[in-house]
């Protein structure tokens, strides 16, 4: 034990056993890039995945949920788009970007929303 009487730091010092000091922690990873949303276009931590023909809709065209197309979407858009239209909706008229974009709800949706901080929450009616 040192002569101020705290046992040596096993981080700077060595291991118990006096062997090589450990490694920085690479815990908690480093924040990533922000990822942008297919819709609105903004950089947010977090997307969410899109099936532009909803999941329910391709099975019944007998499509493999793993080859429906898909976009990623933040949380705002996504629960906009669910909550705007039906599956059949999406199936038929929505099921491009393009579309989507096309709505007049949608375009007054994503205006507004891209004028919003990314760190506000968003709260979809």
């Amino acid at each position: 034990m040192p002569t101020d009487g705290w046992p040596k730091s096993r981080d700077t010092e060595g291991g118990a056993d006096g062997g090589p000091p450990r490694p920085p922690s690479s815990w908690p990873p480093p924040p990533g890039e922000p990822e942008v949303c297919g819709l609105c276009e903004r950089a947010v931590p977090v997307l969410t995945e899109h099936h532009l023909i909803p999941r329910s809709q391709g099975r019944r065209r007998g499509t493999p949920v793993t080859e429906l197309p898909t976009v990623m979407l933040c949380s705002p858009c996504h629960k906009f788009l669910h909550r705007t239209f039906t599956n059949a909706e999406l199936a038929g008229e929505y099921h491009s970007l393009d579309a989507l974009g096309a709505h007049p709800e949608v375009k007054k949706f994503v205006t507004w929303l891209q004028k919003q901080p990314v760190t506000k929450g968003i709260r979809v009616r």
